[in-house]
């Protein structure tokens, strides 16, 4: 069970950012994408998170920036620390991150004909169903990792 006693969908870190949180760039996810290659290059990205770790929102926001995700685990993996990291997103960020273009992708990820199904079964699979405030991914990963609740 969860902390709040819902059914345990896996390790959950709950210190990780949450998909709403912009970078200082302005871009949604990209503080979480960060955090969770710190995890996974430190061995502890929990296994419930590995599954996703490059890709869903992760590989997402890279196809939007044009950039390889392997690359940015390897700025996280060889810098020393958060400030090198930064340093080190910017010279491989595109000069125009069209953050309002990719902001609103990932917020309505999950409104789709296609995206509504999806949502519907990832509801079924962890038992709540008749949760109609979770309209979006983003909403999905708040709540399992308690900040919607």
């Amino acid at each position: 069970m969860s902390r709040s006693g819902r059914p345990d969908t896996g390790e959950v870190h709950y210190d990780l950012p949450s998909p709403y949180l912009p970078h200082s760039c302005g871009l949604l996810h990209l503080p979480r994408f960060i955090a969770k290659a710190k995890r996974h290059v430190n061995g502890n990205l929990g296994k419930s998170y590995q599954r996703n770790y490059k890709k869903g929102f992760d590989r997402f926001l890279c196809l939007h920036l044009g950039i390889d995700p392997d690359d940015v685990e390897e700025i996280v993996r060889s810098s020393d620390n958060d400030e090198e990291i930064e340093e080190r997103l910017r010279a491989i960020l595109p000069d125009d991150l069209k953050v309002a273009k990719w902001n609103r992708e990932l917020v309505q990820k999950g409104m789709s004909a296609m995206g509504r199904e999806a949502l519907q079964e990832a509801k079924r699979k962890m038992g709540i169903e008749e949760r109609e405030d979770l309209i979006s991914f983003a909403d999905m990963i708040e709540f399992d990792e308690e900040r919607i609740p």
